[in-house]
C-alpha cells in the first residue's frame, strides 16, 4: 500500500533532518574508513532513491518528496556542526551550503524519479535499478584516482563503495536477469557520472 500525500509530506523533512544530523554524527563518531560514508555524495544519492522507492505513487511526489529531503538535510547537517563542534551558525546560509542544497534539487529529481522506476516495468525499471549502484560505483571510481595523487588509503574506499554497489543491485533487483541488465547499464551511468561530476567540480 502507498503511502498517503500527508505521510510524504510528513517523513520527506523529518527524513530530511535525520540525514543531516546523522550524518554529522556518523563522520564525528565512526573510524575511517566506515567515516567516508557519511561524506559520501553518493549515500545520500542513494537515500533520496529510498525515498522514491517508499512513495512509489508517481515520479512527481517522488521527485518533489526526495529534493525536500536533501534540502533539509544539508542546513541539518550545518546545524549539528554548530551545535556539536561549535561551528559558525552563518555557514547554513553560505554560498557553500545553498551550492549543495541546489545540488540536492537535482539529485533529489533523478533519484527519487529512479526509486519509482526501479518499482516500474521494462527498460525504466532497468534504469531505475541500475542508478543507486552506479552512484557508489561513480565514487570509487573518483576515490581510485585519488590513490594516484598521494592517497593510498583510498582503497578501503574503493572496496566499500564497489561492495556497495554489489549489495544495492541485489536488494534493489528481484531477478537474476534484472540484475545481470541493472549491472551492465550501471557501469557507462557511472561513467557518465564521472565525467559530470569532474565538470561541476572543476
Amino acid at each position: 500500500m502507498q503511502p498517503s500525500r500527508p505521510a510524504v509530506t510528513l517523513v520527506a523533512p523529518v527524513a530530511g533532518f535525520l540525514l543531516g544530523v546523522l550524518d554529522f554524527v556518523w563522520i564525528t563518531r565512526v573510524p575511517y574508513p566506515f567515516a567516508e560514508l557519511g561524506n559520501s555524495t553518493a549515500t545520500w544519492a542513494v537515500a533520496a532513491f529510498a525515498l522514491g522507492w517508499w512513495v512509489r505513487s508517481g515520479p512527481v511526489r517522488a521527485a518533489v518528496a526526495a529534493v525536500v529531503l536533501l534540502v533539509v538535510a544539508v542546513p541539518s547537517y550545518y546545524l549539528a556542526a554548530t551545535l556539536l563542534q561549535g561551528d559558525d551558525l552563518a555557514v547554513i546560509w553560505s554560498p557553500a551550503s545553498l551550492l549543495w542544497m541546489a545540488f540536492g534539487v537535482v539529485a533529489g529529481v533523478v533519484f527519487g524519479v529512479a526509486g519509482t522506476w526501479a518499482r516500474t516495468a521494462g527498460w525504466r525499471r532497468v534504469v531505475g535499478t541500475a542508478l543507486p549502484a552506479a552512484v557508489f560505483v561513480e565514487e570509487a571510481l573518483r576515490f581510485a584516482l585519488k590513490s594516484r595523487s598521494g592517497y593510498p588509503d583510498v582503497w578501503w574506499n574503493v572496496a566499500i563503495d564497489l561492495a556497495l554497489a554489489a549489495l544495492l543491485v541485489v536488494l534493489v533487483a528481484r531477478s537474476a536477469r534484472l540484475r545481470l541488465l541493472a549491472t551492465a547499464v550501471a557501469l557507462p551511468l557511472a561513467a557518465l557520472g564521472a565525467v559530470t561530476f569532474a565538470a561541476v567540480a572543476g
